[in-house]
């Protein structure tokens, strides 16, 4: 909470009492996730694992912890097998459970090391049907977990330095990161110290443990931009300062879902060593003037479109800080850059980096477990995950470069992917996930093939990115080509498995939501046509050097369907 002295006049900002902001005396729980959270902290389910639902089975489990407390350590039970899309919003929650969990392992900076990327694989092939899927934010993901066989996970991954806690849940979850910081020869700076120390001074702390929804967080000196920092809840962007020291501009409020928002720059400059301090008081606000009443308005975004940044920036220096942040530079972003880090380039120690990607970001425990093998048998130490599903391998000397792209396309994993392996993406879908009204792993992988044998030469950097629900987790809203999984009618008048279309998304010098044509959509069945088809137009109709984003703004809805 601020302190009594705080200088904001709760008579200006005070709203209607059903909003739940603490810090204007609304203490009581206005739904049941606040009323559940009230009765017992997140945190404090993880010895309730230890000591009884482990031993005693799932049938044990309390459904306030089953279904709520249980994500403040990364676990959500998964879609029961065999339940289609259309119940997806009739059934109850206890319906659609099955009896085993989706397990978030979290990797804050998407930094592994080989031991730890093993713990992982074991882990897997282990305890989860040797499942795992790089996710868009750096995690690692494992299904069909046993509550039985939580407590020697934990144990596992505390041996080697990872972790599950507020992998999930209303808490700060995982911290994205460059995979190249402190190697990349274009880097503002190396953020790796400012991530630990967030992770150190403020992951799993009770002050934090507690908010109004999930708080997504990214900070990274990367010249290209690779976390996405336009969609985060907060965001610090590496930027060198008016007296040429390198420091961070701060964002604040991005995010997706079903109402999405583009962060706010609050236009400061943040030194190295204010970071920890800044980021507690930007969650701070967060926690005491979230949105408590409604859900899908409990996240930062809803806060700062209200308030603006100007407000927001003084409630954090005068309430939170004590002191002023300086007025610092916006960076300086350029529209022709690739944010993926896919492929083979020299560190700034002369080695290399090596980029692949695995389709969708769909791996496996053996898969994670041959990634390790070749990574130490070509002399490194350090894995990164990258926020596109991707995985670079760093500190490749020139020698080795091509016999490890050798091993790691003999692998399945694509150091010289076609555009449409690099470019696509998808969120976990119906297979596992509850929310979930279509398939889109496996459809995704299809897809890629399918376009790879139609369009075999296309060179256009055109992003697909396939979501089962209208969540976005998939981020579908800022692709070229972004993928919305509901329920559509084919033309037989059946309703099947399909997808809304949105066009022209964009992050960067051009950032913009997709376009949405009214009534264009498409079956599962029919989307590998109708891609191949818009592309082809685009390529038709492009002017030279012409994106595909800025090719949709002018393009007729009939060019588009």
């Amino acid at each position: 909470m601020p302190p009594a002295s705080a200088t904001t006049d709760p008579k200006k900002t005070r709203p209607r009492k059903g909003e739940g902001q603490w810090a204007l005396g609304y203490r009581e729980p206005l739904n049941k996730n606040e009323e559940n959270k009230k009765n017992d902290d997140g945190l404090n389910c993880a010895q309730r694992i230890i000591d009884v639902y482990s031993k005693a089975g799932f049938d044990s489990i309390d459904p306030a912890d089953l279904r709520g407390r249980f994500r403040w350590y990364g676990l959500y039970t998964q879609r029961a097998p065999g339940i289609d899309g259309g119940k997806t919003a009739v059934l109850e929650p206890e319906e659609l459970d099955d009896r085993y969990f989706m397990l978030r392992i979290r990797i804050d900076g998407g930094q592994l090391s080989v031991a730890q990327l093993r713990a992982v694989a074991e882990i897997s092939t282990e305890y989860g049907r040797d499942t795992a899927d790089i996710t868009d934010r750096q995690n690692v993901q494992l299904h069909w977990v046993r509550i039985e066989d939580v407590p020697a996970i934990w144990e596992k991954l505390e041996s080697v330095g990872l972790s599950t806690t507020e992998a999930c849940g209303d808490t700060p979850r995982v911290i994205l990161g460059c995979p190249l910081a402190g190697i990349d020869v274009d880097e503002v700076l190396d953020a790796s110290e400012q991530i630990q120390q967030v992770y150190d001074d403020h992951i799993g702390s009770p002050l934090f443990s507690n908010l109004p929804r999930k708080f997504k967080s990214s900070i990274a000196g990367c010249s290209v931009y690779c976390v996405n920092h336009e969609i985060n809840d907060v965001a610090f962007v590496g930027v060198t300062g008016p007296d040429g020291t390198p420091g961070y501009d701060l964002f604040v409020g991005g995010g997706l879902s079903t109402n999405p928002m583009f962060a706010k720059r609050l236009g400061t400059f943040v030194r190295p060593d204010q970071l920890s301090d800044v980021w507690a008081g930007v969650c701070g606000i967060f926690r005491d003037y979230g949105y408590r009443r409604l859900r899908h308005r409990a996240r930062i975004k809803f806060l700062i479109k209200d308030w603006g940044p100007a407000k927001f920036r003084e409630v954090l220096e005068k309430d939170y800080l004590d002191y002023a942040l300086p007025d610092g530079p916006a960076p300086d972003l350029d529209p022709g850059l690739r944010r993926d880090h896919i492929g083979v380039h020299r560190q700034r120690d002369g080695r290399n980096y090596v980029g692949f990607a695995p389709k969708v970001g769909r791996v496996s425990g053996s898969t994670l477990s041959r990634i390790a093998d070749i990574a130490e048998a070509h002399g490194s130490d350090r894995i990164r995950t990258t926020a596109d599903q991707k995985l670079v391998v760093l500190d490749i000397t020139d020698d080795l470069v091509e016999p490890i792209t050798a091993q790691l396309e003999d692998a399945g994993l694509a150091v010289r992917p076609s555009v449409f392996r690099r470019q696509t993406m998808a969120c976990t879908g119906i297979e596992f996930c509850k929310l979930a009204i279509v398939e889109t792993k496996a459809r995704g992988e299809r897809l890629i093939e399918e376009l790879e044998q139609r369009l075999p030469d296309f060179p256009e950097p055109v992003s697909i990115n396939i979501n089962g629900c209208p969540n976005s987790c998939a981020r579908i809203q800022v692709a070229d080509i972004g993928l919305k999984g509901q329920l559509v009618t084919d033309d037989d008048g059946n309703h099947v498995e399909g997808f809304q279309v949105h066009l022209g998304g964009a992050m960067g010098h051009n950032a913009a939501f997709g376009r949405k044509v009214r009534g264009l959509k498409t079956t599962s069945e029919g989307l590998p046509d109708y891609i191949e088809r818009v592309l082809r137009r685009f390529q038709e109709q492009k002017a030279d050097g012409e994106a595909f984003a800025q090719w949709v703004v002018r393009a007729e809805d009939g060019d588009l369907s």
